[in-house]
């Protein structure tokens, strides 16, 4: 078993743990340059300039320092940007945002993802814990959740441990008895060890193993079903 502490919940990372993340983006983007193309066709010229694209997300980034944490402001920030460079109408930001929100929440899972919240949830709570701005009910996997951290909602983005901090409140447990999943070794593991969390690296690509040799705080593992058996959890029949 995994934990020196009875594991008495989870929380969970989503994107490239649940599912990929950038074919995720690359639709959502498509979407809204299709939108653009109808509502705000000069929006939409500027953006298929990838350089013009990556200079309105730094123009951005650089105005809003304090924002980082916060990927849907910074979003509708772009499309802003981008509207009133072109000489566009900027309140067609919300519409814009809208649509590309609304596909980014499109999202494919990799195979043994379902199978595993299954699992889990079956035997803990649950509970989202994201940098990102996916919602696990529009993404339609709300039933295996009780709940979400965002770092939107918490002022905080990992690996900073307030928002470890604030999924232990929500839980009401100490976060000894949590274990976190993620992909990320310095978001998701390092995050949640300085947290005080027992954790899990989904380590799908075959990453670099850092020099920091598992222990019983932290395991490694290549998917989400090689943790769900590292738990004992059987596959429901």
């Amino acid at each position: 078993m995994l934990n020196p502490l009875p594991i008495r919940a989870i929380t969970l990372d989503l994107d490239d743990t649940l599912w990929p993340i950038w074919p995720t983006i690359e639709r959502a983007e498509s979407a809204l340059q299709q939108w653009l193309q109808v509502h705000a066709p000069a929006t939409a010229m500027l953006l298929r300039d990838d350089a013009q694209r990556k200079a309105i997300r730094q123009r951005v980034h650089l105005q809003w320092p304090g924002m980082s944490h916060d990927l849907t402001f910074l979003r509708r920030a772009s499309i802003r940007l981008a509207l009133q460079m072109a000489g566009e109408p900027p309140d067609l930001d919300e519409p814009a945002f809208e649509v590309f929100f609304a596909a980014r929440q499109s999202v494919t899972l990799y195979p043994e993802a379902l199978d595993a919240l299954a699992r889990l949830s079956a035997h803990f709570p649950v509970l989202s814990l994201s940098n990102g701005n996916a919602d696990v009910h529009r993404v339609g996997l709300g039933p295996y959740f009780t709940g979400m951290v965002t770092a939107r909602e918490v002022g905080h983005q990992k690996p900073d441990v307030r928002i470890f901090q604030h999924a232990a409140e929500r839980l009401a447990m100490p976060p000894e008895a949590i274990l976190h999943v993620g992909d990320d070794w310095a978001l998701d593991v390092l995050g949640g060890l300085a947290a005080g969390m027992q954790c899990a690296w989904i380590n799908r690509h075959e990453q670099a193993v850092p020099d920091h040799p598992p222990t019983m705080r932290w395991q490694m593992f290549t998917d989400l079903k090689a943790l769900c058996e590292r738990l004992g959890l059987a596959a429901d029949r």
